[in-house]
């Protein structure tokens, strides 16, 4: 059984990344084609992010009354529904209208399937689960690509999309049984009163929840900004042509999804602890080459090694929430550091293009490396604060 929705939760989560990268991907056909200005693929964009963050909020409640299972089939739904009716849509309002329940739908599956797999398998899973997210967000581009290349429709990737969703829906809709059958065994074994959760104000004062959001909020945004705005760097500061500067970034996302896939292997050897430190120690590194740097070769080095760091770092941390906090608190803190995650990942990119704009993109390495810090100082204070040893 536990094997049955493991190999689910797999193919949830390339679910999960297809539809991430596409919008951008085909923006520029769609903008035309619906007569939207080019702003308005990053307001699109954002309103995602708030279905996103609001459901993750309250993720801790669905989960607990429906369960995972429910939670999960009804959250592709929502995606598959989005996608699907984007095929049809007339004007960009479409396109604003459909994000909302494209976000909803992918906040409550990712904490959903997050908080199962922290509580249900090993950390190992973890890492590979969000590698083959990676794997979901690189096919995406590329089915939309083969449709825009064959006849220019941007609306068929999209169908064709919606439709692989809709097959994984139907999958998770026969193994409801399963999921209710593998959660009631477990939440009987807790017992009734370690099973409920608590609200989201208490989370707030639970102990080490503070730095514990934080840092998965300078960790998104870090990741987030770097991706968003690397090559838009390399060009303006160091008059790379862009061509290579795309390929350099594109070396920047190998390293994030090689880096989860080694990670996985290296996670059946040392802790959780140790992974986010490594992986904090590593990307800081590349973060301080990228500064002092000049080499076009140390660039590629910076960007390579500040990938494969971030690799481990975010996987890890969702899997330690139930050893930080405890299982039966773990889906309570789960959505909401889901929410801290996606505010950093939505917010400061932006914030890092209007202080460029200002004082140039030469600071894209002091934003990067002062999230980094921020990141493992709040990693470390929260080891010390709840006394754990890393062994």
């Amino acid at each position: 059984m536990a094997t049955i929705l493991l190999v689910l939760i797999y193919l949830a989560f390339i679910s999960l990344g297809l539809p991430d990268s596409i919008l951008g991907s085909a923006w520029p056909v769609i903008r035309q084609d619906l007569g939207a200005p080019v702003s308005y693929a990053g307001f699109i964009a954002m309103t995602v992010s708030g279905g996103t963050i609001l459901s993750s909020l309250f993720s801790d409640k669905l989960i607990r009354k429906y369960g995972t299972g429910v939670v999960t089939n009804v959250s592709i739904f929502l995606t598959a529904s989005a996608l699907f009716l984007t095929y049809f849509s007339q004007n960009y309002i479409w396109l604003f209208a459909i994000a909302i329940p494209l976000g909803l739908g992918a906040g409550a599956i990712d904490s959903a399937l997050n908080n199962f797999v922290a509580l249900h398998y090993k950390s190992s899973h973890m890492n590979w689960l969000h590698c083959f997210w990676g794997i979901g967000a690189t096919t995406g581009p590329i089915i939309m690509s083969f449709h825009l290349s064959s006849n220019g429709n941007w609306r068929n990737g999209y169908f064709i999309i919606s439709i692989i969703q809709i097959a994984l829906m139907i999958l998770v809709l026969f193994s409801l049984p399963l999921w209710k059958r593998f959660e009631h065994d477990y939440k009987s074994t807790l017992g009734e009163t370690e099973a409920t959760g608590i609200g989201i104000i208490k989370v707030f004062q639970l102990k080490g929840a503070k730095p514990a959001l934080i840092a998965f909020f300078a960790y998104c945004a870090a990741e987030l900004t770097l991706g968003l705005w690397g090559s838009t760097y390399l060009v303006s500061v160091h008059e790379m042509d862009a061509k290579s500067a795309a390929r350099w970034v594109s070396f920047y996302y190998f390293g994030i999804t090689i880096g989860r896939f080694f990670s996985g292997f290296l996670a059946l050897k040392i802790n959780n602890r140790r992974l986010i430190r490594l992986g904090e120690f590593l990307s800081l590194t590349g973060g301080i080459i990228l500064l002092f740097s000049g080499n076009p070769f140390l660039f590629l080095v910076s960007f390579i090694l500040m990938g494969v760091g971030f690799a481990p770092i975010y996987p890890a941390m969702l899997h330690e929430t139930p050893n930080r906090f405890g299982t039966e608190l773990s889906q309570s803190i789960m959505g909401i550091q889901m929410a801290f995650a996606y505010v950093g990942s939505t917010f400061m990119p932006p914030v890092f293009g209007l202080i460029a704009k200002s004082f140039g993109f030469w600071l894209l390495p002091v934003y990067l490396i002062l999230f980094i810090l921020i990141m493992l100082l709040s990693t470390e204070y929260l080891n010390n604060l709840l006394h754990k040893k890393v062994k």
